[in-house]
């Protein structure tokens, strides 16, 4: 039974930090494969304004992990109703490959607030939680569960997508905080601006 780490995120824009995480969870766990999934909506998330279009982060998501054969792209979200909440979504997952095993790949950010999410106990229960640390977000409880797994000796990365985007408004160079390619997509399609 292959094990899936579903990464979800908004990905506005995917930078080298997602794929770096993405990458060392791919390989330093027992996870087969990582499933970058595109969210359309985080129920949780503030300004949603500035969120670009879904097929333009799919586009930059796909361009991303390009020839990595344990990252994939899964659009699974931009079908389903929004906001879309993870509970729905590794349910879906579950019963379109029943022959898989899911876990969802959160920060600990994310973690110190999961409670707050819907059915966070089946969540829990049925699939499986990865925590990987973010600055400034210390776990200083961890439950005690077999689902639940730390990560706490993946790379912290102190880069975030909202960064990129005010970087690219005020006229900065971006293309060694991205994925190869994914510059040259946001510039040829004026992205961010």
């Amino acid at each position: 039974m292959k094990h899936i780490g579903i990464f979800g995120g908004s990905f506005n824009p995917v930078h080298i930090g997602h794929t770096m995480l993405a990458s060392f969870i791919g390989q330093f766990t027992d996870l087969d494969e990582v499933w970058m999934t595109l969210s359309p909506l985080n129920p949780l998330k503030q300004n949603r304004d500035e969120l670009i279009d879904d097929c333009s982060r799919l586009d930059m998501l796909k361009i991303a992990v390009e020839g990595c054969d344990y990252i994939e792209v899964c659009d699974i979200e931009l079908s389903m109703p929004r906001p879309s909440y993870t509970i729905d979504t590794l349910t879906l997952l579950q019963n379109r490959y029943p022959d898989y095993r899911f876990s969802i790949i959160i920060g600990s950010d994310n973690w110190i607030n999961f409670s707050r999410w819907k059915d966070y106990d089946i969540i829990l229960e049925r699939f499986g939680v990865i925590v990987y640390p973010r600055p400034g977000y210390d776990i200083t409880e961890k439950l005690d569960s077999p689902n639940v797994s730390f990560m706490n000796d993946a790379p912290i990365i102190e880069i975030s997508s909202s960064f990129i985007r005010k970087s690219i408004s005020e006229g900065k160079n971006m293309n060694y905080f991205l994925p190869s390619g994914v510059y040259k997509y946001i510039t040829d399609h004026s992205l961010y601006k």
